[in-house]
């Protein structure tokens, strides 16, 4: 699941009404004479689900629909009897094949298990999408297109919500700090530095890329495993591709239905990984002095991360601020366990206690 950055407050007409590219040409696709048609054949749109059986229905239904020639891999990361045996029944309507893990293995332990039944399948061309995002034919090619011309290339597509607004088009985690930035954001970084990296929400790949640089990191269990993931793609040799040409619909937050939610913009999820696992990556990315700065700013951090909620929220209840609070303190305890190699295993998800 995609980490999320700051707002970017600026209101931009132009940008904002950018057109969708034209459709692509299926008979005569440039790359390598494949047409978009046997790019498809190639491709694996990998989805983690938990408890979204209705979400799917509205939204990778319509990729399959559109696009029948790619396969469709659901990973259901178990929630209740009741939700496993919904989306069983759905991908079994559909065809879609489904992995069925017996715990919840989070977005990253889940897209792991996606991808390696996807290579099972015959699958040399892997799609990462949210439950909550759809990309249409025509975008689903291109993204495919440019995987397969470099097979070192993460790519990703711009990103929309439903009533076309852009929600990402390239976006830095400032070293300095940790915060984040739209790259059309008119704030200045801050000295030090960025790393640049990609939604997880929509990621196109080849399978040897997805090999070479070991998957995602499943630790994370929720938010920031989409910039270590990136970050790792580079120290591979790879490359990050946004693909300005192509753009994938995503709606944020379709995949949290708390009961809770109805007087805050963002979950107690949301909050506590996201304060907690920018301190995860800085123990396992950043060197002494940088995690010394990343530390430092934790509570100013955490405060940002809540405020994306609005202050409204605030008004009501503070328990998006204990909840940051946890996730501080159980992210200053991952980052000093990480500067002493005791993390678990890459493949073993940190959930919440």
């Amino acid at each position: 699941m995609t980490a999320t950055p700051e707002p970017d407050q600026r209101t931009d007409t132009a940008e904002a009404t950018e057109p969708t590219a034209p459709q692509a040409d299926e008979s005569n696709n440039a790359t390598a004479g494949l047409s978009g048609r046997e790019l498809l054949s190639r491709t694996a749109v990998v989805v983690v689900s938990y408890d979204s059986a209705a979400l799917l229905e509205r939204t990778l239904a319509r990729v399959a629909e559109d696009s029948p020639e790619a396969r469709i891999v659901v990973v259901d990361n178990y929630s209740t009897p009741a939700a496993r045996e919904e989306l069983v029944a759905l991908a079994s309507s559909c065809g879609w094949e489904a992995v069925l893990p017996e715990t919840n293995t989070g977005f990253g332990g889940g897209m792991n298990l996606g991808a390696a039944r996807a290579r099972e399948l015959g699958a040399d061309l892997l799609v990462l999408l949210n439950p909550d995002a759809v990309i249409g034919r025509a975008d689903l090619i291109r993204l495919a297109a440019r995987a397969h011309a470099d097979r070192l290339a993460l790519v990703a597509p711009v990103l929309k919500d439903s009533s076309g607004r852009i929600v990402s088009d390239g976006i830095v985690v400032c070293l300095a700090d940790g915060s984040m930035r739209s790259r059309r954001s008119p704030r200045l970084i801050p000295p030090g530095g960025t790393q640049p990296w990609l939604s997880g929400a929509c990621l196109a790949l080849s399978a040897e890329l997805f090999e070479a640089v070991g998957g995602f990191d499943a630790r994370y269990f929720l938010y920031w495993e989409d910039v270590d993931f990136s970050a790792r793609v580079l120290a591979a040799g790879g490359s990050l591709d946004l693909a300005r040409d192509a753009v994938a619909v995503h709606d944020e937050g379709g995949t949290h239905s708390e009961s809770d939610q109805s007087d805050r913009a963002k979950s107690d999820i949301y909050y506590y990984y996201n304060v907690r696992n920018r301190l995860l990556y800085a123990g396992l990315h950043l060197d002494r002095a940088t995690q010394r700065r990343w530390v430092a700013t934790a509570g100013r951090a955490a405060r940002e991360i809540v405020l994306r909620g609005g202050k409204r929220q605030l008004l009501s209840t503070r328990r998006p601020l204990v909840t940051a609070a946890q996730g501080t303190r159980d992210g200053l305890k991952l980052l000093r366990a990480a500067r002493r190699g005791e993390l678990p295993d890459v493949d073993a998800p940190i959930a919440r206690n």
